[in-house]
């Protein structure tokens, strides 16, 4: 049976999975916000630990198959351990904005994304983003 940590367990699976994915960098694994990532583990995870889950989630397929998908974007951290403690992943996960068909409108402090395809409508925001979006604007 796979244990979780509440507060980590998200994450954690997110950079498993993407490490095993091959797309570890040595920045993080990279994430894009609202999209989900299977990540295929080497051996059985055992415990999987979410530094921030507004940023990730993961959610356990099976011992070996994660998903992670990107909640809000940031930084935090993942770490994925086997049955005996040993760690099979400990990195960075890193959660950007799909850059790509969208147009950030920067009033003052207010801040408004827009996805355009093809059409610009404003995009759906989650808590997390809109506390990013405040800090950014208050800096």
């Amino acid at each position: 049976m796979l244990k979780t940590v509440p507060y980590i367990k998200s994450a954690a699976l997110a950079a498993l999975l993407a490490v095993a994915a091959g797309t570890a960098s040595a920045n993080g694994i990279g994430v894009t916000m609202h999209q989900a990532k299977i990540v295929k583990l080497a051996r059985a995870a055992d415990t999987v630990i979410i530094g921030n889950p507004e940023i990730a989630d993961a959610t356990v397929q099976d011992a070996n198959t994660i998903v992670l998908t990107g909640r809000g974007f940031g930084v935090t951290n993942m770490v994925v351990l086997d049955e005996n403690g040993q760690p099979i992943v400990d990195e960075q996960i890193v959660v950007s904005r799909q850059a790509a068909n969208s147009v950030r409108v920067f009033r003052r402090s207010d801040i408004q994304t827009l996805s355009c395809t093809p059409y610009c409508e404003g995009a759906f925001k989650t808590d997390a983003e809109r506390q990013s979006e405040a800090e950014f604007g208050s800096n």
